[in-house]
C-alpha cells in the first residue's frame, strides 16, 4: 500500500490518539475494515466525530432518499475531484441499488437521464462552484423540481462531511482501500 503524503499517517485502532479509538472500533465494526481515510482523519478527535457525526445525521436524518443521498455523496466528491471518495461512494451507491449507468454518469460528471436527478446534481455543482452565493432564480429551480428547504438545508450537511473527507484526501493523498480498488476512479476530463 502506497502511503500518504505531507507527514500524514493511516492510524490503526491500537496507534491512533486514545480520543478516536472508540470511534475507530465502530467504524471497524461497521465496515468489517478500517478505512484509510478514517485513520488519517483519526488524528483529529474533533475532525473524526464531525465527519462521523455528520454522516450519520445527514443518511439517517435528511429528507433525501437513501439513492439520493448516496448520489449526493458521489456528485460532491466527484465534482470536487475526490478519487478516494468517489470510490467509496460508488461501492454506497451500489449497496443502495444505484443503476449502474447513472453512476457511470455521475461519475463522469454526464447529465443524468432522471430530470429530478439532474436537477440535484446541475444545483449541488453550482452550490459548489459558486460556494454557496447561488442566485435565486437557481433556488427555485431546485425547489420547482420537487426538492424543498429542507433538501437544500441537507445538501449543505453533505457538503459540510464532503469537505471534511474530499479536502484530508487532497491533502493527504489517502492511498485507496484494497476493498475499494474495483471502483477505482480516473477523473472525467
Amino acid at each position: 500500500m502506497s502511503q500518504p503524503k505531507n507527514g500524514f499517517q493511516v492510524h490503526h485502532i491500537e496507534d491512533a490518539p486514545e480520543e478516536s479509538r472508540e470511534t475507530l472500533q465502530a467504524i471497524n465494526q461497521a465496515y468489517g475494515f478500517l478505512p484509510n481515510l478514517m485513520g488519517i482523519v483519526s488524528e483529529s478527535p474533533a475532525a473524526l466525530k464531525a465527519y462521523v457525526t455528520l454522516n450519520r445525521l445527514f443518511k439517517e436524518e435528511s429528507a433525501f432518499s437513501q439513492t439520493e443521498a448516496e448520489l449526493v455523496l458521489l456528485i460532491i466528491s466527484a465534482h470536487n475531484g475526490c478519487g478516494y471518495c468517489v470510490a467509496a461512494h460508488s461501492a454506497g451507491g451500489e449497496r443502495a441499488g444505484v443503476d449502474a449507468a447513472t453512476l457511470e454518469d455521475v461519475r463522469q460528471q454526464r447529465e443524468l437521464s432522471d430530470p429530478k436527478l439532474q436537477a440535484l446534481a446541475a444545483f449541488t455543482r453550482k452550490l459548489i462552484d459558486a460556494r454557496g452565493w447561488v442566485e435565486h432564480k437557481d433556488v427555485d429551480a431546485f425547489l420547482q423540481t420537487g426538492y424543498s428547504h429542507r433538501h437544500l438545508l441537507d445538501l449543505l450537511t453533505a457538503l459540510a462531511m464532503k469537505t471534511i473527507s474530499n479536502y484530508t484526501n487532497h491533502i493527504a493523498e489517502t492511498p485507496l482501500d484494497e476493498a475499494l480498488s474495483a471502483k477505482a476512479w480516473k477523473e472525467a476530463s
